[in-house]
């Protein structure tokens, strides 16, 4: 799957269901897959697919509602008005971030968030030039600082989904696991909000 991404073979969504066809032969090749098992398969992604589509539409149908007032313009001209750091800008929506992440998901915290966000960080000078490579490098960082929003304590989601795996291990002992993960994750989008332009050296460099 990373290879072909890597490779240019096909997207990451295309990734996705490269994986799901090769599970779908490993489970053949051990004689592991019965139809019972089947069934269960694909109930659950078929409620896993519900799920994420609810949460998808209310999800845009917040964002066009937020495209349909002045809600971006107004964020922009108080933000302005306040003459603050672009980085002391960035910084704030890290720690909005943060904080939802104890009771959002990562996929409702991007779609509710962007359109907010992102005219805001147009309007905004970070040294990158375009406004499509503003995007690139926003979206980096929404990630980052998204997936250490979910691993943060003390409610972090994917530390407590982990718990219902493992009930045996302590919280606090997953916690203290974690805590290196959320350094080297901090450090790394510290560098990212330092030094915008280096979000696009390496590709730069393989293309």
């Amino acid at each position: 799957m990373l290879g072909g991404i890597y490779g240019g073979v096909f997207t990451p969504t295309e990734a996705a269901g490269v994986g799901a066809a090769g599970g779908f032969l490993f489970a053949l090749g051990r004689r592991a897959l019965t139809w019972h098992t089947l069934y269960v398969v694909l109930l659950e992604s078929a409620r896993t697919t519900a799920m994420l589509f609810v949460i998808l539409i209310g999800a845009l149908t917040f964002a066009n509602f937020i495209n349909f007032t002045t809600m971006p313009a107004d964020l922009r001209a108080f933000v302005s008005g306040l003459q603050v750091d672009p980085v002391t800008v960035v910084l704030a929506m890290c720690a909005i971030y943060i904080v939802l992440g104890c009771v959002l998901e990562s996929l409702s915290m991007i779609l509710l968030t962007v359109p907010l966000f992102v005219p805001l960080v147009l309007a905004l000078d970070f040294g990158l030039g375009a406004d499509e490579i503003k995007k690139v490098w926003f979206g980096i960082v929404i990630v980052t600082v998204v997936e250490i929003s979910l691993i943060t304590p003390p409610v972090g989601l994917n530390v407590y989904v982990l718990r219902t795996l493992l009930p045996e291990i302590p919280l606090a002992t997953m916690f203290r696991g974690v805590a290196p993960f959320i350094a080297a994750d901090l450090v790394r989008l510290s560098i990212l909000i330092a030094v915008p332009p280096i979000s696009l050296w390496l590709p730069k460099q393989l293309f």
